[in-house]
């Protein structure tokens, strides 16, 4: 692969000859919730920081030290044209089935809590699951570029993506990580559907992916369990139900001005996974209904213009470019839910970060390069640059 090829200084947002030219109510959106993010990491952290590491800001340094390593990613994806990315979805694909089948070797994979989804590097654990679902979003909707015709007309062309999402699937549960898998399923559905699907093989698609979930469900004593305590938590409060009820009492206690920033008495210790998983229910009793509600505005105002970077990119017949927008906006939203409705309730405890906010190196640095793809992708739309299969150059973009 000739890397200079991949990363020489096409025009992009940032180099245009007439100043930096981004999509700035995107940016400014992501911008804070990364702002917001830092600050509820560094109170929700403080405690645990505290006592088991005897530095209040270590973690709030160690998520700095993502941040930098993120934004520097979404510099760098930025000046990549996405017929790149295009050229190098069977390549990523490939890498994404290289990092999920080594985490679940021990001596390679990191057990924490029973699961190996991390992968050690000294100082720094890499989670492949992130990698993958990005890789996997930019391969399928090449795919769907490449077979657009098939797919919509022919039931082999429909269940041809299912060769490489299933394996995949397999190898994410055999970590365990359910709720990733949940995601990457949704969002190539929803990629499926749009793509223009009949109706009749979309609604097979969504009974077997229920009887699947269902029959997954019901393999795994935990997951039943799960499944019987949220729907009443107070009847082992201190078993299975038990960060269930902790993110419960952070929500009444907030009401609906919260009790303050660095006031939460859940994150000393009552409530595990405080700055991570449960990060939302920490905010929700410093900031109240008012915070959680506007934090919530925030996310759907990112998810929405995430669609319609993608609906500007279709209008420019950018058609691969449109794919990977929805894609990725499927992919926050599919988080997006499952984090806050596992924090209010809704759904089984399920261990899934929430974008832009929860501590996590992978998870961080991922959605910065797929904010930075967003931006190019805009820019790209928005200056009618081709997205087909052929080199640019300064010309391409003199006026």
């Amino acid at each position: 692969m000739n890397f200079k090829n991949i990363i020489k200084p096409y025009p992009s947002p940032i180099i245009t000859g007439h100043g930096i030219d981004l999509d700035f109510p995107m940016l400014a959106s992501c911008l804070a919730l990364l702002g917001l993010g830092l600050v509820m990491i560094t109170s929700a952290s403080s405690e645990v920081a505290a006592v088991q590491l005897g530095n209040t800001l270590y973690m709030m340094i160690r998520h700095l030290v993502y941040l930098v390593l993120g934004i520097s990613a979404c510099i760098v994806v930025m000046m990549i044209p996405i017929v790149t990315w295009q050229r190098l979805g069977w390549k990523m694909l490939i890498c994404a089935f290289g990092l999920l089948i080594m985490v679940i070797f021990p001596g390679i994979g990191r057990e924490v809590h029973g699961s190996m989804r991390w992968i050690s590097f000294g100082a720094f654990n890499v989670q492949p699951s992130e990698i993958s679902k990005i890789f996997m979003v930019i391969y399928f909707a090449g795919y769907l570029v490449r077979r657009q015709k098939e797919v919509r007309e022919s039931w082999i062309g429909f269940f041809k993506p299912f060769i490489v999402l299933l394996p995949m699937a397999g190898l994410l549960l055999m970590e365990p990580d359910f709720g990733v898998t949940v995601v990457i399923i949704g969002t190539a559905a929803a990629m499926l559907f749009l793509s223009g699907v009949g109706l009749l093989r979309f609604t097979l698609m969504l009974v077997l992916a229920i009887v699947a979930v269902t029959v997954l469900v019901q393999k795994q004593p935990y997951r039943i369990a799960r499944l019987i305590t949220f729907t009443d938590p107070w009847s082992d409060q201190f078993g299975s139900g038990y960060q269930l009820t902790q993110a419960l009492i952070a929500f009444g206690r907030g009401e609906w001005l919260g009790v303050g920033l660095g006031n939460s008495v859940q994150k000393q210790f009552y409530l595990p996974e405080a700055h991570t998983d449960f990060i939302f229910s920490v905010l929700a009793e410093e900031l109240g209904v008012v915070g959680s509600l506007c934090t919530v505005a925030l996310f759907v105002f990112v998810c929405v213009r995430s669609m319609y970077i993608g609906l500007w990119a279709e209008q420019a017949k950018q058609y691969f470019a449109a794919y990977v927008a929805y894609g990725l906006s499927f992919l926050w939203i599919g988080q997006l839910l499952i984090n806050v409705s596992v924090n209010v309730g809704l759904l089984p405890t399920k261990g899934l970060t929430l974008p832009f906010i929860s501590y996590g190196g992978s998870s961080l640095v991922m959605c910065c390069a797929c904010l930075g793809l967003l931006l190019r992708i805009e820019w790209e739309s928005r200056t009618h640059l081709s997205s087909e299969y052929i080199g640019f150059c300064e010309s391409d973009f003199a006026k």
